[in-house]
């Protein structure tokens, strides 16, 4: 099997999976603008292929929105893939160095904090599962 194509599949499964939890997959600039200035609160998962995100990052991504309380918008950018979307999503996140994977919280378009990749790398699932759903306890509405 040819390695791009390979690839291909790893991105095409790891996309399905986000959109499949109900994240809303943007691609473009245009498509990050309109979905990080919205009102309400955010959660921004930016992927990527590394074992981190199959293991720990998607699996936390899915599982923590079953929770009380959760974000109103759950977006997802794909890192090495949709190269200016994400370049353009970095500038909501001011203050935080370019990380993938990771995950930014943002309130009425305004960066709150981020869960960055040392804050995934090197913990389970579950772990990152705890640190979202604290955010949510923090920021967001019961549903």
């Amino acid at each position: 099997m040819d390695f791009n194509m390979f690839m291909n599949d790893v991105v095409d499964v790891a996309r399905q999976d986000m959109r499949e939890a109900g994240y809303e997959e943007v691609k473009s600039p245009d498509d990050v603008d309109k979905a990080l200035t919205r009102e309400g609160t955010t959660l921004v998962m930016i992927n990527s292929v590394c074992g981190c995100a199959g293991g720990v990052a998607r699996p936390a991504a899915t599982n923590a929105i079953h929770y009380d309380k959760r974000p109103n918008h759950l977006v997802t950018i794909f890192a090495g893939q949709d190269r200016e979307a994400t370049e353009k999503a970095r500038t909501y996140f001011e203050g935080y160095p370019p990380s993938s994977p990771s995950f930014a919280f943002l309130k009425d378009g305004k960066i709150v904090t981020m869960i960055e990749r040392h804050d995934i790398e090197g913990f389970t699932a579950m772990d990152v599962v705890g640190k979202l759903q604290g955010l949510f306890d923090e920021h967001c509405e019961e549903i």
